[in-house]
């Protein structure tokens, strides 16, 4: 029997970009720490450079803000997201990404019947230019006076904003990635890492920009997996794994996101067949978590999180003939679950743990079964 575990692991990551949620689900809890961290430290900056009250603010000229929503003139109205691969419906004039019409057959904006599909290389090259300028036009330690409506001269201070470029693509990835249009989310994900990486180069593998690419890289794993490129899915998941680890586990997000990462890399060797491949990488995620509640046994998601690898184990080790591991696998897994304490507004963590808790006890109740027949 195949062990289900679409409920056990979702597509999780630490998603250091402030507002940008993850696809499949949303962004870890302290998923805006660093960047807002990296936000007030800047306005501190700023403050101390000038205490003129007019200082505008960088803003995308387009309306484009990673902490806000916006459909601007360059989306997409079916993904939401930024156009990728545009694409004009015939006769209507209508745009949007090749991926995203491509399953309809009137036009979602007018009703027209759709007789073909041209691409649009023209608006496609502005959407293009647009992302590689996005974040970018502005200079380091550049100041300019302009004069605003009433004729008062304002101070504009242009500067960098990488972070802010990095939690933009970030979020058109996501909105890409939910309306199915995993193309166009890689292709924002890997202009993110790509941004990342130089910035590596530069400083060197610092806590923060580690947490960011092991993100986008997880992100990244995300995207080949759905496209059923499982080879590429597991050097993407081991490689954020490698880069995560860089940075003090100490911090549950983090922790939480190796693990997850070990478990999908586990799930991709299980159904190709590779049991102890997968048992491996389940154990690995295993060990990782129990390192973490050894000096945190209040942290109700990481008890679960361990249940759930000692489930992953056992069913493993079931499928390999080694019956007695399997069911003491299985008999921890129930002590965690049973030991959890959880407050009323935990209620869909609860959830979570009655699903995990009937998945094992039918797992041992089969074993009983089938003992006795």
């Amino acid at each position: 029997m195949f062990f289900n575990r679409n409920f056990l692991v979702k597509m999780t990551s630490v998603c250091p970009f402030t507002k940008a949620a993850r696809p499949d689900d949303t962004c870890p809890r302290n998923s805006g720490e660093s960047h807002n961290r990296h936000q007030t430290e800047h306005g501190s900056k700023v403050n101390k450079e000038s205490d003129d009250s007019t200082i505008v603010p960088p803003k995308c000229p387009f309306g484009y803000d990673s902490q806000t929503f916006k459909l601007g003139p360059l989306s997409c109205i079916i993904c939401q997201a930024l156009l990728f691969e545009s694409s004009k419906c015939v006769p209507c004039s209508h745009k949007y990404c090749k991926a995203c019409i491509s399953c309809f057959k009137d036009c979602p904006i007018c009703g027209a019947d759709i007789e073909k599909i041209e691409p649009d290389m023209d608006l496609q090259d502005v959407v293009d230019r647009f992302i590689d300028g996005h974040a970018r036009i502005k200079k380091p330690q550049l100041k300019t006076d302009v004069k605003d409506e009433g004729n008062q001269n304002r101070t504009v201070l242009y500067e960098d904003v990488s972070l802010e470029r990095g939690a933009f693509l970030v979020q058109q990835a996501m909105r890409a990635f939910r309306a199915q249009n995993i193309e166009s989310a890689k292709s924002r994900l890997n202009m993110c890492a790509e941004d990342i990486r130089e910035q590596l180069e530069r400083l060197g593998n610092t806590s923060e920009l580690c947490s960011q690419l092991g993100a986008v890289l997880g992100m990244l794993g995300d995207c080949c997996r759905a496209m059923g490129d499982a080879a590429s899915a597991i050097n993407y998941f081991e490689e954020s794994v490698d880069f995560l680890s860089k940075i003090s586990m100490d911090d549950l997000e983090v922790t939480h996101t190796v693990s997850v990462s070990l478990n999908k890399i586990g799930d991709l060797k299980y159904y190709d067949g590779d049991l102890q491949g997968a048992r491996s990488y389940y154990y690995r995620s295993l060990d990782v978590r129990r390192t973490a509640i050894k000096d945190r046994s209040d942290a109700s998601s990481q008890i679960l999180d361990v249940a759930i690898s000692l489930a992953k184990v056992a069913d493993v080790d079931r499928n390999l003939g080694n019956e007695d591991l399997a069911i003491n696998g299985f008999d921890e897994a129930i002590k965690c679950l049973k030991s959890l304490t959880l407050d009323s507004n935990q209620t869909a963590l609860d959830k979570r743990r009655l699903s995990v808790l009937e998945f094992v006890q039918n797992q041992l109740a089969e074993n009983t079964s089938t003992t006795s027949v």
